[in-house]
């Protein structure tokens, strides 16, 4: 049996297991009480339709998307500049680990205070910023982590021809990089989506992952509420897929893939 298909097969055994728990559970521990049973989820996805989770889901990952921009653009750029300016490093650090280690629960108030609500069918400022915090401190250390991963002798060969700190880094340190760097990026992408939905239950907007799970709660709607998880769920899964096929493709030798 080859190896991929046996790793396929695991894991929907796996999956149908959990599956199976969850039944369970649902149908005895927690019955008549907040856990719905998978046929009851499955229902009540049917009876919201796609356009429900299109409505809510567009607004969200839009954001989402935005803040993994602008967090891993300014995180690339600042680990880029360490090995220009190697004096920056520390400075660099103590704000990634500042960025990290700010509770969420506390700044969110305070950036909805100072960037306010959403323009009509907008992007939640708060939402985008929550979404680049989330990623900033993973994509600052596996870049970092990435450019010290470079060769030294091929360093020294640029150096000996004349190049100087540039030249290092655009010729040598960014491909040797690129394997750890597309690994924060796989990181990050569920990140964002998760500091998005955060950032949205302060308020600000109409629409969005954030108000529809305050609303199936207040609600007590919770088999719309476990959907909704689920279709997080898978959100975050596609993101965090796409970025490891991405990295399987663009940098076939950091997985032995491509060798001879």
């Amino acid at each position: 049996m080859p190896d991929r298909f046996r790793s396929w097969l695991t894991g929907l055994a796996g999956l149908v297991g959990i599956v199976a728990l969850w039944w369970l559970l649902a149908v005895t521990v927690f019955d008549g009480k907040s856990m719905p049973t998978p046929p009851g989820v499955l229902r009540q996805l049917g009876v919201d339709g796609l356009g429900f989770y299109t409505k809510n889901f567009s607004g969200t990952v839009n954001e989402a998307v935005l803040g993994f921009l602008w967090g891993n653009g300014l995180a690339l750029a600042l680990a880029s500049l360490v090995l220009l300016v190697p004096r920056l490093e520390s400075a660099i650090m103590q704000v990634a680990v500042i960025s990290y280690c700010v509770p969420t629960v506390a700044i969110t108030p305070i950036l909805y205070i100072i960037l306010g609500p959403a323009d009509d069918g907008g992007a939640s400022p708060t939402a985008v910023v929550l979404a680049a915090l989330s990623v900033f401190f993973t994509t600052v250390v596996g870049a970092m982590l990435g450019f010290r991963s470079a060769d030294r002798a091929a360093l020294d060969v640029v150096s000996v021809y004349g190049g100087g700190r540039w030249k290092q880094l655009t010729k040598v340190q960014l491909v040797a990089a690129l394997p750890a760097v597309l690994s924060a990026l796989q990181i990050a992408a569920p990140a964002a989506f998760l500091g998005a939905i955060l950032g949205e239950y302060i308020g600000g907007v109409d629409r969005g992952v954030g108000p529809a799970l305050v609303a199936a709660g207040q609600g007590l709607m919770v088999e719309r509420a476990w959907g909704i998880m689920f279709a997080c769920a898978l959100v975050a899964g596609v993101g965090y897929g796409v970025f490891g096929l991405l990295g399987r493709f663009a940098a076939p030798w950091a997985s032995g893939r491509g060798r001879a």
